[in-house]
């Protein structure tokens, strides 16, 4: 039978490599999607415009594109 003290050890480790391999994989899942479904550029919003039928203006691709970094 183990002593206590190597139990909480052996937690403490399983814990800490958990925690990295955790942070690693989600880091690599979110690089994945980035690349896979870039955030909405300019262009994209300009043509957004465009096929409402209004020529945008440099203002409204700005305030556009600040309400999207909002997440208004």
């Amino acid at each position: 039978m183990l002593e206590w003290y190597w139990v909480l050890i052996l937690i403490i480790v399983a814990l800490v490599v958990g925690g990295f391999s955790g942070f690693l994989i989600t880091k690599k899942i979110v690089k994945k999607q980035l690349k896979e479904n870039p955030p909405i550029n300019e262009a994209q919003i300009r043509a957004m415009y465009m096929s409402m039928g209004r020529k945008p203006s440099e203002s409204d691709i700005k305030r556009t594109m600040n309400a999207v970094k909002k997440g208004a």
